[in-house]
């Protein structure tokens, strides 16, 4: 397996463009969201195991495998997430599918048009693991900008 440098080394030769970069902070967020959100509604489970649930606890597994530091900030996050997309099916009813599907959509268009200013294919083409990198790039931005380390030996190479 790859290690967590390389991956976000090799995510970010597709996100230089500004716009691109922009759009990817306005929509990895909700795209993760309202992907939780809509596993919410898988019938079963109940409020603490559910679908969504589990697949966040599934992503944090492969993060901790990539970096136990940033996995931790993905658990804060998703966490958040997963109880948000839990709130909406409660709040939203009926109404909670289109709307994480109209979420969903609108987000992953917002993606699109990105690479599409970047004149670069989603890094997703190459590896289906980029999908889950995505959020980790942005979560690795906010630890070099609060000088948090991603791995043991970054503290020693600063």
């Amino acid at each position: 397996m790859k290690p967590i440098a390389q991956w976000l080394d090799e995510y970010s030769r597709s996100h230089l463009n500004p716009v691109n970069k922009t759009l990817h902070w306005v929509c990895i967020p909700p795209i993760v969201f309202s992907l939780l959100g809509l596993l919410r509604a898988v019938p079963g489970g109940n409020d603490a195991l559910n679908a969504a649930s589990v697949a966040a606890l599934l992503a944090l597994a492969y993060y901790l495998v990539l970096s136990w530091r940033l996995a931790l900030g993905a658990a804060a996050v998703l966490a958040l997430l997963v109880w948000a997309a839990d709130a909406s099916f409660h709040q939203l009813g009926r109404m909670h599918l289109p709307a994480m599907a109209a979420v969903f959509a609108l987000a992953w268009a917002g993606q699109f048009v990105g690479h599409r200013v970047e004149g670069a294919k989603p890094s997703f083409f190459k590896d289906l693991q980029f999908l889950l990198i995505g959020p980790l790039w942005l979560l690795a931005f906010v630890y070099r900008r609060l000088d948090v380390p991603l791995q043991a030996r970054d503290m020693a190479h600063g």
